[in-house]
């Protein structure tokens, strides 16, 4: 991926508006970031999106044949505003290439699988899906310790938040066809994906459903709890970032119950502001602290 001569400045600004748009939370944790930083942020969610706009869109023919095509233009001169900034983004902060192999090798399993066994199984599609995305991350967030000490962390972050976006979207994967909760988990409760549906047309809680998504809860907040001793280890200039995307994502966990299954559960916007008002007080002192 070579960024050549072309003028950055609009490339990555297409990407901030991808990320404004689709990724609410995540892009207020990153107003957090050094100003510097957020570019390369930007570029690594608007590529994400990318793909996985091709795995939703309906009205494409041939998804895998665009997965393939995406992947085939990470190795051809940038094309396109988000290629521009990505390239760019993976050249200055020396970001594996394999990662993005390995997210469009999750990308493709869309494509096919619809359910998981158990969390085992589900791990292997999060692996590209949501661990990699915290490993691209983390050099641009940038470590006091050797990064191979934080990789672990940053990828059960990413995993975390990725257990949290499954349980508050059931009910969208649901109409796309896709159960992501780990079926041993529903049958252990005596649910399976027509309980789901029953709730999601009539829009009725049920208790069996609820109690398998308290125990997906309970887990989801089990791996937060393992991730964050990570967030020490960042620098000083990003630890308010992520503590914010962290602490907001964790509290949709609260408002997890079946009305996920009709509707689109959010953090009250009081919550985020008191949530990332002390958040920029904070970036604002370590920004001071490490000039």
């Amino acid at each position: 991926m070579n960024p050549g001569t072309v003028d950055l400045g609009p490339a990555y600004a297409s990407c901030r508006r991808v990320n404004a748009r689709y990724g609410r939370t995540f892009f207020l944790a990153t107003t957090l970031l050094r100003p510097e930083q957020r570019p390369a942020v930007h570029a690594l969610y608007a590529f994400a999106r990318w793909a996985d706009e091709i795995v939703d869109a309906a009205g494409v023919a041939d998804r895998a044949g665009e997965l393939d095509r995406l992947e085939r233009l990470l190795d051809e001169e940038p094309s396109n505003p988000v290629l521009h900034a990505l390239a760019d983004t993976t050249r200055r902060y020396d970001i594996d290439r394999s990662l993005f192999a390995e997210f469009l090798a999750s990308m493709r399993m869309d494509l096919s699988v619809t359910e998981y066994a158990d969390l085992g199984a589900l791990g292997v599609y999060m692996r590209g899906s949501a661990e990699v995305i915290g490993l691209q991350m983390l050099p641009v967030l940038g470590t006091v310790v050797p990064r191979e000490e934080a990789e672990p962390y940053a990828a059960r972050l990413g995993t975390a938040f990725q257990l949290t976006n499954f349980l508050r979207d059931v009910g969208e994967d649901l109409d796309r066809g896709r159960v992501y909760l780990p079926l041993d988990v529903l049958t252990a409760h005596g649910v399976d994906r027509e309980l789901l549906q029953w709730c999601r047309l009539r829009k009725r809680a049920n208790d069996r459903v609820q109690r398998a998504l308290d125990d997906l809860v309970a887990h989801s907040h089990a791996m937060y709890q393992s991730a964050e001793p990570g967030i020490g280890m960042l620098s000083a200039a990003s630890r308010p970032c992520v503590r914010v995307a962290y602490t907001l994502y964790r509290d949709i966990l609260g408002l997890v119950g079946c009305e996920v299954l009709w509707r689109r559960v959010a953090v009250p916007n009081s919550r985020r502001l008191a949530v990332a008002v002390p958040g920029a007080a904070q970036a604002l002192i370590a920004r001071v602290m490490t000039r």
